[in-house]
């Protein structure tokens, strides 16, 4: 069975910056997207940013410049996070677009159908 497993949360001081990294495990016929959600205090999950099969990458415009989202492989997504502020504390998703099941939540061109647990990222002033 598919899983995704997110890594690289943690705490750092406003203006720092932060990498997570997203793994695939149990799949191997790759995705159509992958992307990263965050759910900050008093806000629904949002998508921040996204990267679809062709290499069409998408962000969400309180992220654009200071993120940027990457593949290693067809199952490794990674989120570089610089210059984090206070704003940006909350729990990042890493979801997929598997073909597996439902998709739950859209955003951009894609909906999602698997959702890692999140990781806590924590900015401090």
């Amino acid at each position: 069975q598919a899983q995704v497993v997110e890594s690289g949360g943690g705490s750092v001081q406003a203006g720092g910056s932060l990498k997570l990294t997203c793994a695939i495990n149990g799949h191997q016929y790759g995705s159509r997207c992958m992307a990263w959600f965050r759910r900050t205090p008093g806000k629904e999950r949002e998508g921040i940013a996204s990267i679809y099969m062709d290499g069409d990458i998408t962000y969400a415009d309180a992220v654009k410049g200071r993120f940027t989202i990457s593949k290693d492989d067809k199952n490794t997504l990674n989120l570089q996070m610089n210059n984090l502020n206070t704003e940006d504390t909350g729990t990042y998703y890493c979801a997929a677009d598997l073909g597996l099941g439902i998709r739950t939540e859209y955003w951009g061109r894609c909906g999602y159908d698997t959702w890692g647990q999140g990781t806590q990222v924590t900015v401090s002033s």
